[in-house]
């Protein structure tokens, strides 16, 4: 049985940066990592196949650049890893992205009987937590979002049972396989790749789906499939703050100043 990974290459947000007379993210020149939830994910998967004897593969959709995170993947230890990059699939919106994506594990089920899809609980670029539900339903799979533990997995029976990370409170479920799963950072540690699995790594081809592959109607991946997009992206803008007193030639001064100051704006209770 297969575990697919779904993995995701997303700019480092300490170095993003933002073209001012077309408001589009600039990526000349940006440092690209994995998502960090995605991370997770991986990790999860490959403790999955350590303990049940499970295939992994991972998949990730983007540009040629992206052969970096897969690369990642397989230093890791999964068994398969493949790339989604067709010009026909750029500007993708999670609705376009979640269609080339399961498109993807049906292809996987060909070969493998898929028990689970894993997901981080969503991109750092994104923050729409809508690709792994999204895959969940066009697959018809059971859905188990935020999950930071997996109680018990039966292959026998097709069960799975997790703990759900929830607001001041947790949540255990039980499910139906497959079932898609999407974790938080409390899930696990991830490991670090072996040197010799990183050298392997980097001189083992990597394979590459296209739309000739996946065979997907144009009109419903990429940016013609997208029903949403973004129309302005824009750093907001902050107000400066007042300099009130010296606080480090008279710290006293400065306190009693900055609770005057405070009082008049009547933003103390006394």
């Amino acid at each position: 049985m297969l575990v697919v990974c779904c993995i995701k290459q997303v700019p480092d947000t300490t170095q993003v940066q933002i073209d001012p007379v077309t408001n589009t993210l600039v990526r000349e020149g940006i440092p690209f990592i994995v998502n960090p939830y995605d991370t997770h994910a991986l990790e999860e998967s490959l403790r999955l196949k350590d303990r049940y004897g499970l295939r992994v593969a991972a998949l990730s959709m983007g540009p040629p650049n992206a052969e970096a995170t897969i690369r990642k993947a397989l230093s890791l230890g999964v068994d398969e890893a493949i790339l989604l990059s067709d010009r026909t699939f750029g500007g993708a919106d999670t609705l376009a992205t979640s269609n080339v994506l399961s498109a993807a594990v049906c292809r996987l089920a060909e070969s493998d009987e898929v028990a689970l899809v894993i997901c981080g609980k969503q991109t750092i670029d994104g923050d729409t937590a809508q690709v792994g539900p999204g895959i969940a339903t066009r697959l018809g799979f059971t859905q188990l979002t935020l999950v930071d533990r997996i109680e018990d997995l039966d292959l026998a029976t097709r069960t799975i049972k997790v703990r759900r990370k929830l607001e001041g409170r947790y949540e255990v479920v039980e499910g139906r396989l497959p079932a898609m799963l999407t974790v938080v950072r409390e899930i696990n540690r991830p490991r670090y790749p072996a040197v010799p699995m990183r050298l392997q790594a980097t001189g083992s081809p990597v394979t590459v789906w296209n739309n000739d592959v996946l065979r997907l109607d144009p009109a419903a991946v990429g940016l013609k499939g997208s029903p949403t997009w973004v129309s302005r992206i824009f750093s907001p803008e902050r107000a400066k703050g007042q300099i009130i007193g010296d606080g480090e030639s008279d710290p006293e001064g400065t306190a009693r100043l900055l609770v005057e100051t405070l009082r008049g704006k009547d933003l103390l209770p006394f």
